[in-house]
């Protein structure tokens, strides 16, 4: 069964109790968002989670969306559903207030976000698409194209896409054919054809912005010469109004896995007048922007599926009789003991729960600096701010997603054979899961990005946004009675991720196979540290308050449990991730292709 409340208490300690420390300073612009104002907007936004997306999402999944004659139809309700969400000015929260956004910091944006995905991921594709999408023309278009589009797209009147990628190419977009050829008017005219486009025709929207990748014919080889195109589905008229069609047709609806009430399209662009965003040839730069907030939104789906997953295992694992407890009967009135007492089961849910607690400690921190990037008036702490926003970025994507689907996985196992029919709900957030760590970058690419670029830059400036911190902790904190145990697991599996790194670096400089085949374990040792460090941080707050006196012992009680079995049972794995790296690349190319 598909439960979902939001967890409205941990987002709370996370705001507002966890990261108060963080070294990015008070931002002033902010300071109209008191705890009491953001508390209350998270509570309108469980409401319409849990009343609105919740009952519409395995209804939507059934359904799916229908093709005909060109025309996507999306799933009972959903039409209904985003009219609410826009009128009610959800699709504009973070944006800025210049093109009618309301300025929310990022840190409650996101929080928000994990409550949509959590109650149905395919709906919220379809406004975060365009957010992303809002992004790259405000930091990349002119003011003209800023003007004429950005107050429809924040509204959520009308909606954006991002077109990357061709049947050919996949990843590699230096491959993409898809051709601009320059106007006299100062547009172009597209022609080519493009795949996996989410919401890339629907019917909750009047008009669709697609930000296209395309090639000026004097365009250099490979991703050098790739350009940004805005263009959209009909041609605004000069008073702003919805124009005449603009050669974009979908020839296709993807059949895919999961997310079936998200509308991944085919789409062909039949000299389809757009604007060039951002400079000639310098496309991929204005759309790094767009993906990169992608890519944590995109990890922000797999920790909202987590929790979801997690809510209807311990709906089930409460409900369900089998067996009688190893240590003595617990249901003494019933024919067996719920299965919810038994040590496996447990492993299962604890799981769950500290993976959703750490991914969403670590969400609120990273957020924290997405804010800090804009508003922070000290250089220092917003420079220190954008170098964490850029380690962590492939972390959150790769590691949240990862463990967003562990989890679905887990919700199943907990059903057992009730899991894997249709009718429990829970094999859908498998399936909806899965592809998050597939789009916007596979988590191996996300890994890659990690390694290859982010550990070196600026001499390895990145890595003492993270480092510092939690050394800091570590020394602050290593002789205290109750967080001992903590602390010094936390310092072995810093230790393990600074001499994981200086063994990529040592050999990557000699070898790159050798940093790539260790890509992987890097990113889920680091984030596992990142979690770590937020666990340290919890537990800390959470004996202060009980040690203090609080009616609400028992959160905190809670609290230290999930971190108490955090260090126990998942953060060991920093030491197989070890162990992994050093072991170098031999093993994993010592067969020819042929031998496969």
């Amino acid at each position: 069964m598909q439960v979902y409340e939001a967890p409205l208490r941990d987002m709370k300690f996370v705001l507002h109790e966890l990261h108060n420390d963080d070294g990015f300073g008070n931002l002033e612009a902010l300071a109209e968002f008191t705890p009491d104002l953001t508390d209350a907007i998270l509570e309108e936004a469980a409401k319409v989670a849990q009343e609105v997306l919740l009952p519409l999402n395995r209804g939507g999944d059934a359904e799916g969306c229908i093709l005909e004659n060109g025309v996507v139809r999306t799933p009972t309700g959903f039409k209904e559903a985003y009219a609410m969400f826009r009128d009610g000015g959800w699709c504009a929260l973070a944006s800025d207030p210049q093109w009618g956004g309301q300025g929310l910091p990022e840190s409650v944006n996101k929080m928000t976000e994990e409550m949509i995905c959590a109650a149905n991921v395919s709906f919220s594709l379809y406004p975060g698409l365009t957010h992303g999408g809002t992004t790259a023309i405000e930091g990349h278009a002119s003011d003209e194209l800023k003007q004429r589009f950005l107050p429809k797209m924040v509204s959520g009147e009308w909606s954006g896409t991002m077109c990357l990628t061709e049947s050919h190419c996949g990843t590699d977009l230096g491959l993409l054919r898809t051709r601009a050829v320059p106007q006299d008017d100062g547009s172009y005219k597209l022609t080519g054809s493009k795949i996996f486009i989410s919401a890339g025709e629907h019917d909750l929207t009047e008009n669709i912005i697609h930000l296209v990748l395309a090639r000026m014919p004097d365009a250099p080889a490979g991703v050098k010469g790739i350009s940004l195109f805005l263009v959209p589905k009909y041609l605004p008229k000069d008073d702003g109004s919805v124009g005449p069609a603009n050669g974009v047709s979908v020839s296709a609806i993807e059949h895919k896995m999961g997310l079936k009430a998200s509308a991944t399209c085919q789409l062909n662009f039949d000299d389809s007048v757009g604007w060039l965003v951002g400079k000639p040839h310098k496309g991929m730069e204005a759309m790094f922007t767009m993906m990169n907030t992608e890519r944590v939104s995109v990890g922000v789906q797999g920790l909202g599926v987590g929790e979801a997953a997690y809510q209807s295992a311990v709906y089930y694992a409460k409900d369900r009789l089998q067996g009688r407890s190893l240590s003595g009967v617990k249901n003494p009135g019933g024919p067996a003991d719920p299965i919810i007492v038994h040590p496996d089961v447990r492993r299962m849910l604890m799981t769950m729960r500290a993976y959703n607690e750490g991914c969403r400690a670590i969400t609120a921190w990273v957020s924290r600096a997405l804010d800090a990037e804009k508003h922070a008036t000290d250089p220092e702490a917003r420079q220190r701010a954008e170098d964490f926003v850029a380690l962590m970025t492939p972390v959150v994507k790769a590691l949240f997603t990862d463990l967003g689907f562990e989890s679905a996985n887990l919700a199943v196992q907990v059903y057992g054979g009730h899991g894997y029919i249709a009718e429990s709900g829970v094999e859908q957030y498998v399936r909806d899961a899965r592809i998050a760590m597939i789009y916007e970058g596979t988590n191996g690419i996300q890994a890659l990005d990690l390694v290859g670029r982010k550990l070196p830059a600026h001499m390895g400036r990145y890595l003492r946004s993270f480092f510092h911190p939690v050394s800091t902790f570590i020394e602050a904190n290593k002789a205290d009675a109750d967080l001992g145990k903590m602390v010094e697991g936390l310092e072995k599996a810093f230790g393990a991720l600074q001499l994981s790194t200086a063994t990529i670096a040592e050999r990557g400089m000699r070898d790159p196979e050798e940093a790539a085949a260790a890509a992987t374990d890097y990113t889920r040792l680091l984030g596992l540290v990142a979690m770590g460090y937020c666990f340290a941080k919890a537990a800390f707050v959470a004996q202060t308050a009980l040690k203090g006196g609080t009616d609400e012992a028992d959160f905190y009680k809670a609290k230290l449990a999930t971190a108490r079995f955090f260090f126990d049972r998942i953060l060991p794995q920093a030491t197989s991730a070890f162990l992994a790296i050093k072991s170098g690349k031999a093993s994993m190319m010592a067969l020819e292709a042929a031998a496969f």
